[in-house]
């Protein structure tokens, strides 16, 4: 015996240029049927939160699958899954397509070659799906946006609970974030964790999704913006601060990559607060009073 919700859409082309649009979504549990051998023309993450069961891959390949985990299904590609027949499982599945499935896959968060994927947790990622499943209501004006937000939500919901995260963050970037600023070569940082740069490379990849020097340069650019915004520090104190000793090369690359000189980005944002800067992550949801 099993239970099965589910909810199909079909978003128009100009929802397709918001880069990700959901298709479908979908809960069941229970002694579900097999799926497949078949093969779709869109991706599907299918969570499973309880159970087990099994995947086989094109090459015939059976792995066996225990909650929490994750099956991707991509474009194309054949695959073979289902519970097994003396338990079942829980299973949420949301269809989506778009433009950005190709960047996510480039950072990692999409993994076509890993159709398996071992799970810390389901929370996030099922609250995602109940989003996604609260939107399909009938008549809802706004759906395809809101269908297509949460999908974006869930991806990243998918990558922070994978079994291979650290729920602290990943140590090499963590530690990579804090020298940040300082005028250190990428062999240097690889030193400093007794990697070779191309191991370090690979963890950043991983982490990250992209090169340590762009990593680097993320977090370094990020903080030159706010101290431009936030503080009346000549242009030359601010490439100091973030570890370039040349004003004029900092100048460069703060505009080349973000599109304005850095003069230019502090009177865009005309937001200069003396005094006022805090290093505190502020709560939306509870504000802090203005003391009188």
């Amino acid at each position: 015996m099993y239970h099965t919700w589910m909810r199909y859409f079909t978003p128009g082309d100009v929802h397709q240029r918001l880069g990700l649009v959901c298709l479908g979504v979908g809960l069941q549990h229970g002694l579900l049927p097999t799926v497949g051998p078949r093969t779709l023309d869109h991706h599907v993450a299918v969570v499973i939160s309880a159970g087990s069961g099994w995947f086989r891959e094109p090459d015939g390949q059976r792995t066996a699958v225990t909650a929490p985990a994750l099956l991707w299904l991509t474009p194309g590609v054949p695959h073979h899954y289902g519970p097994d027949p003396a338990g079942g499982w829980d299973e949420s599945f949301v269809d989506f397509s778009g433009p950005a499935t190709a960047t996510y896959t480039e950072l990692g968060y999409i993994e076509p070659d890993r159709p398996v994927v071992p799970l810390c947790d389901t929370a996030a990622p099922r609250a995602a799906v109940g989003r996604i499943a609260r939107a399909a209501r009938r008549g809802n004006p706004i759906l395809e946006v809101e269908t297509g937000a949460a999908v974006h939500e869930l991806l990243v919901a998918l990558r922070r609970a994978r079994a291979d995260t650290n729920a602290e963050g990943d140590p090499v970037l963590g530690a990579l974030a804090r020298d940040a600023f300082q005028p250190l070569s990428v062999a240097e940082h690889a030193a400093r964790h007794g990697m070779t740069p191309a191991e370090l490379r690979a963890a950043v990849r991983r982490g990250a999704g992209c090169s340590p020097k762009d990593y680097l340069l993320g977090i370094r650019l990020g903080r030159a913006k706010e101290l431009l915004v936030a503080t009346e520090l000549p242009v030359a104190a601010v490439a100091r601060r973030v570890g370039y000793e040349d004003p004029a090369y900092f100048s460069r690359l703060f505009t080349r990559r973000v599109g304005a000189a850095p003069v230019r980005f502090r009177a865009q944002q005309g937001r200069a607060v003396p005094g006022g800067w805090s290093n505190r992550v502020p709560d939306p949801e509870h504000p802090p009073t203005i003391s009188t």
